[in-house]
This record gives structure tokens, C-alpha cells and sequence, in this order.
């Protein structure tokens, strides 16, 4: 049995991580306020931006003069799987369930014979890879210096993937990220961005919503070259937002655990010690009494 002073040491120890993740609960709820309001105010920008993408591009004839980041390389032998998670752990399992669906997606590619590339927005993604993926990394995008997520942050990394893209890295592209639904629910999504996997036109429109005639000037495919880049911006920061309020809703939800668990784990503590000190006092007791006995 532990003595009490090791008992004591415990008990000071758990105490004081309970302090912390009870603090880092209560800045991850603050933080999730504003990520949350974020992520919602993007959604709306980012389904009518697909939504005039599906318009535009149901009017062409998708063929080699098409845009590149429409009709793709007439190809799909090699697949870029862009990774986005945080920069920080103790988010529970927000890291992990990004990374388990990315690893499905890769086994599913390497088992129909194509050739998978890895690039992570990132690094806590990055790790798990690094055991056993290696050679598949092509690169890492670091986000430590970023406080509050930017449109240009977004636009960055669309640029990087379109240089890579047009240098003939990969053919076809997919973004995976955690798509927030609640502080205790996060849906972790892959989203094919190259080629723009762009929705189906009567599933875009809202609700009530009746088709428009539209003329476009310049014609559809010249807007399409110019529309598409954006698209992509638009889409990564969406992904951006979307994982920033993931982040921080897991965080919480851990750390109010970890706060539960902790008190949980000082009351069996106090118990064991309390028990273990009248152990102590009853045989010191007994010891006196029976040299008193003795004598």
C-alpha cells in the first residue's frame, strides 16, 4: 500500500491538473463561441458558391478545352489527399477521426492500384502518417503562426495546391476535414476539390427556388476559368472554419472530462488516504496499549 505522504503527493498532483484542464475547458468554450459563429456565417457564402458553380458548369460541354480544375486531366492514376488538422493536441478525438478517415480513403486508392501523394495542413495529422506513410508525404503547411482562421490563410493553401496541380503532381485532389455540428458532435468529411466535385443543379437550388433564365457575358467557360481558383479559396476556408470550431468543440468536451475524471480520481484518492492514516493511528494505538499492558 502507498504511503501517505506518496498519497498526499497524488492527491496534489491530480489537483492541480484539474486546475488546468478545467482553465483550458473554460478558454476552449470562449474560443468556440466565435469559431462557431464563424463556421455558420461561411456556410451560407460557400453552398450558393457551388450552387452558381453547378449553374455554370451544366451549361458547358466539358471537354479538353474546358478549365483545368473542372474537367480535370482526363486522368485519375494519381490522388493528392490533403490533410487539415490542428496544430495542438488534447482535442479528444478530433485529430484521430480525421486521420482514420484519410487512412480508409488511402487504402481504398493503394487497393484500386493508384498512386496516393499526402499533403498536410497541419502537423498533429502528420505523425501517424510518419510511422507508416513516409514516402508519401510531399509536404506540410504549417498554421502555428495563425491566431484567428483568414481568407488569405485559405487562399495560400489553394494556391499551393493549384501550383502543384498545374505542375502535373497529382490528378485528382481530396480535402478532409471535421465538419462542425455540435460542441459534442463533429462529422469528420473528405471533399473531392479537384476536380471541383460541384453539386447536382436541382439539389443546389434552395428550397422554393425557381430556375432563372440567365445569360451570361463573357460566355460560361471564361467565368468558369475565373470563378473556379476562388471556388477553391472559398472551399478550403470553409474546411478551415469548419475544423476551427471542430477543434475547439472537442477540446472542451475532453477537458470537461478530464476536469470529471480528475475529481473523480481525488475522491478515491482522499478515501484510500483517509483509510490508510486511521490504519496508521489504530496500530500506533495498539502498539501503546499493549506496552502498556506489557508493563
Amino acid at each position: 500500500m502507498p504511503s501517505l505522504k506518496a498519497l498526499k503527493n497524488r492527491i496534489t498532483s491530480v489537483k492541480s491538473t484539474q486546475k488546468i484542464t478545467k482553465a483550458m475547458k473554460m478558454v476552449a468554450a470562449a474560443k468556440l463561441r466565435r469559431a462557431q459563429e464563424a463556421a455558420e456565417a461561411a456556410r451560407p457564402y460557400s453552398e450558393r458558391m457551388a450552387a452558381v458553380m453547378a449553374s455554370l458548369a451544366s451549361r458547358v460541354q466539358v471537354g479538353p478545352e474546358s478549365p483545368k480544375l473542372l474537367a480535370g486531366t482526363g486522368k485519375d492514376q494519381v490522388h493528392l489527399l490533403v490533410v487539415a488538422s490542428s496544430e495542438r493536441g488534447l482535442a479528444g478525438g478530433f485529430n484521430t477521426n480525421i486521420v482514420r478517415l484519410a487512412r480508409k480513403k488511402l487504402i481504398e486508392l493503394q487497393g484500386q492500384g493508384k498512386t496516393v501523394k499526402l499533403l498536410f495542413v497541419g502537423k498533429k495529422a502528420r505523425a501517424p502518417f510518419m510511422r507508416t506513410d513516409k514516402g508519401l508525404i510531399v509536404g506540410t503547411i504549417d498554421q502555428t503562426h495563425i491566431k484567428t482562421v483568414a481568407f488569405s490563410d485559405a487562399k495560400a493553401i489553394a494556391d499551393e495546391i493549384t501550383s502543384r496541380f498545374e505542375a502535373g503532381e497529382f490528378d485528382v485532389a481530396h480535402l478532409f476535414f471535421s465538419r462542425f455540428r455540435s460542441a459534442l458532435v463533429q462529422e469528420p468529411t473528405c471533399l473531392q476539390i479537384i476536380p471541383a466535385a460541384l453539386p447536382a443543379l436541382a439539389d443546389s437550388a434552395p428550397a422554393g427556388d425557381a430556375p432563372a433564365a440567365v445569360e451570361y457575358e463573357p460566355d460560361e467557360e471564361a467565368i468558369l476559368t475565373e470563378l473556379l481558383p476562388r471556388n477553391l479559396a472559398v472551399q478550403v476556408f470553409r474546411a478551415l472554419l469548419e475544423n476551427a470550431a471542430s477543434e475547439q468543440g472537442s477540446r472542451m468536451t475532453a477537458m470537461d472530462n478530464a476536469t470529471r475524471n480528475a475529481g473523480e480520481m481525488i475522491d478515491k484518492l482522499t478515501i484510500t488516504y483517509n483509510r490508510t492514516r486511521q490504519a496508521a493511528i489504530t496500530k500506533e494505538l495498539i502498539e501503546i496499549i499493549s506496552g502498556a499492558e506489557a508493563l
